[in-house]
């Protein structure tokens, strides 16, 4: 071997013992990295209120009988109401789609059983405002029978977009927030990049348990949604399944199920509001959102665990999201447990399923204490987002003492995981300062209700903030209205100033064109323009000296009176004769009608009188030959159409058939003249040949019948 071989093989063998080290320097890197991240990191403020969740633990999630009647909202979830496709009285199947979602932002609605659809109006819904929202309802069967359809046994052969697509049409939206949908989410605009996806088992609120049972009974199927979400987002670098350290034995389902894969568990100390989106990302990640941010900014998507089983089922079997599991507990029932319920399920079903007790119960909360709200109508049913009914006695939950001024104490703003500042959002929001609201950044309050909690003086601040939020956004509606109707007026006012200069332009052109041909004509009487405008007027002239010749000519007047008359002696004798047939409610109408058509039939007869006055001796003389025959040939049709009057039907109908027979046999002899002659209107003459061949056939047969039938 040379020496340059050697030393070339010295080489190569640093190389690679250099490029061995950088490798697993960036190796440790990323190990400690990744150990950092996963170390949870905390958020401004929050508060430690009672668990209270042991008592719908005690059992598995079970199920309660099929209610007779499903309400079923065409709204569940954030943006515009779906649009029914079922009628009144349609047969639906389980599964079966009922309702279209309308626009990107919108979910379509299935029906959560078999049965028949009895209506389609306003019902009462869970929901704060206790506004009533149109539903289907629908009277179930009994039978469960399912519409057919299409499971995926790999979901890893279909694209993500036609991933996204089932998700989509199987109406899947938020089960742990405001329902947002969930197809949405998964494909952020803008071309965001996804580098985290965060799947939230916190479960932070007090009472509810719903997504802890579901990941100690269900975790198989959740970690199964989790990699088909992994899969649309093109496999983000980490995946990260958070959960507070009171609930060990989710975790260890948790851990057991995702035993295998590359998704990380990470457990962080119990406080409230971690559960909240924004929070969450904040202890898992670090991350802030910001103002007025979505996660997808930062390169990280949430969802909850409910909705990762969703897709799962939506993805592998084809089902849409028509149940889901819901804690029912409070110290008024009998039963405290969490049940997998169909949507569209009422409540009072469900407490009487759970013996609630009426004379204990104070109220029926949907959520938790914290965030829920209660509701006065217990035949709203359960929907997409109501993740739990909380039955509380007064002693258990008891109402708030009355509000007392406020005295400053800076609690609300110490607890306020979004770093806001209660205190001076509360004053705002009494003034109706809705400047100044926006300028504190009233849109980043979650309505946790810490603020709520801590207040010395049981202020109810969240509510306040609520009452602001719906103002602004109603001002805000209306102010977008009134822009598009000021955009509006000034677009038609545009538009007539335009039309306007147009029409002044061309009578400008018209002025002008008129005042050259003035000009022309006093410049040069002999002129062609001049001689052929001359000549113009002069046959416009003569034209209508012509028809004020035949307007004032003795004869037409008189034939006008004559028409006249004959038209209102017509007129009185139909009054007279439906005065007669008429009954005691049209004759004060009827009698009026026929005074005024006597009072113009005078009319006529004095403006005759006149006429025959004007035409006399003299104008008969003057009256040419032609005249004379136009006035035979008058009088010759007159007698006609006597003699025909006269006449029998079955004499009318042969004097028909003779006229049709003499026009078929000219319409032949002009079709034969325009054949000989080449004329290019033949198919003319045979139509109109056809025409009257078929009109004599039809007096034809009409004669034989009147034969036969004598």
């Amino acid at each position: 071997m040379s020496r340059a071989q050697e030393g070339q093989g010295e080489r190569q063998s640093v190389e690679e013992r250099r490029a061995a080290r950088e490798a697993q320097l960036i190796a440790s890197d990323r190990a400690r990295e990744k150990a950092r991240e996963l170390r949870p990191n905390d958020f401004p403020g929050g508060v430690h209120p009672p668990e209270n969740k042991r008592q719908s633990t005690g059992e598995p999630i079970g199920t309660i009988p099929l209610a007779q009647d499903l309400i079923v909202p065409l709204l569940q979830h954030s943006g515009a109401t779906a649009l029914p496709l079922v009628s009144l009285g349609d047969y639906v199947m389980k599964g079966q789609k009922i309702a279209e979602a309308d626009g990107l932002i919108s979910c379509p609605v299935h029906a959560p059983s078999s049965g028949k659809v009895m209506a389609i109006e306003p019902c009462a819904v869970p929901h704060p405002s206790g506004l009533p929202e149109d539903c289907i309802v629908i009277r179930t069967d009994g039978e469960e029978r399912w519409c057919e359809l299409e499971p995926c046994e790999d979901f890893r052969q279909l694209e993500p977009v036609d991933l996204l697509e089932i998700i989509r049409n199987c109406g899947i939206a938020g089960m742990g927030g405001a329902g947002f949908p969930t197809a949405v989410k998964l494909d952020p605009h803008g071309g965001a990049e996804i580098d985290t996806l965060i799947i939230n088992g916190t479960e932070c609120e007090p009472y509810i348990t719903a997504d802890d049972m579901l990941m100690r009974e269900r975790a198989a199927e959740i970690i199964a949604g989790v990699e088909i979400l992994a899969y649309i987002l093109d496999e983000p670098e980490r995946v990260l399944i958070g959960i507070e350290d009171n609930k060990p034995e989710a975790i260890a389902a948790m851990r057991e199920a995702a035993k295998g894969t590359r998704f990380d568990i990470v457990v962080f100390p119990t406080k409230y509001p971690s559960g909240g989106e924004k929070q969450l990302i904040q202890i898992l990640t670090g991350r802030e959102v910001p103002n007025k941010g979505l996660p997808a900014n930062i390169g990280i998507v949430c969802q909850n665990v409910g909705t990762t089983r969703a897709v799962y089922r939506a993805i592998r079997f084809g089902e849409p999201l028509i149940s889901r599991v819901t804690t029912v507990v409070g110290e008024a029932l009998e039963r405290q447990r969490n049940i997998e319920v169909p949507i569209g399920t009422p409540i009072k079903h469900i407490l009487k399923h759970h013996g609630a007790h009426r004379g204990l119960m104070q109220k029926v909360v949907i959520g938790g204490p914290m965030m829920g709200y209660t509701i006065d109508d217990e035949s709203a049913p359960v929907i997409k987002t109501t993740n739990c009914l909380l039955v509380p006695t007064v002693k258990e939950l008891p109402p708030a003492p009355p509000a007392q001024a406020c005295i400053r104490c800076g609690f609300c703003a110490e607890v306020c995981p979004a770093s806001l500042l209660p205190q001076q959002l509360y004053w705002y929001a009494r003034a109706d300062d809705r400047e100044k609201l926006q300028a504190y950044n009233l849109f980043d309050c979650i309505e946790c209700g810490c603020c709520s909690y801590v207040c010395p003086s049981t202020i109810p601040l969240v509510q306040y903030y609520r009452a602001a939020k719906g103002d602004i956004r109603i001002a805000e509606a209306e102010k977008e209205k009134s822009d598009r109707a000021r955009d509006r007026f000034e677009f038609r006012k545009l538009r007539l100033e335009k039309a306007e200069k147009e029409k002044e332009a061309k009578r400008e052109a018209r002025r002008q064109a008129a005042e050259l041909a003035r000009h022309q004509r006093e410049q040069g009487p002999a002129s062609p323009e001049a001689q052929a405008e001359r000549k113009e007027a002069d046959m416009v002239a003569a034209a209508l000296a012509r028809v004020k010749a035949r307007q004032e000519d003795p004869q037409q007047l008189l034939a006008r009176a004559q028409r006249s008359l004959a038209s209102a002696e017509s007129r009185v004798e139909r009054l007279q004769q439906k005065l007669a047939e008429a009954e005691g409610g049209q004759r004060d109408q009827l009698a009026a009608q026929l005074k005024a058509a006597e009072l113009k039939l005078q009319e006529a007869r004095q403006k005759l009188a006149q006429a025959q006055q004007k035409t006399g001796p003299a104008a008969s003389a003057r009256e040419t030959p032609e005249k004379r025959a136009a006035a035979s040939a008058i009088e010759r049709a007159k007698a006609a159409a006597a003699a025909r009057a006269s006449m029998s039907p079955a004499d009318k109908l042969a004097a028909e058939i003779a006229a049709l027979k003499a026009r078929v046999e000219k319409a032949q002899v002009r079709l034969e003249k325009a054949c000989s002659a080449g004329d290019p209107n033949i198919e003319a003459f045979e139509t109109a040949l056809k025409n009257l061949q078929l009109k004599l056939e039809d007096k034809v047969r009409e004669q034989k019948g009147n034969g036969e039938k004598e």
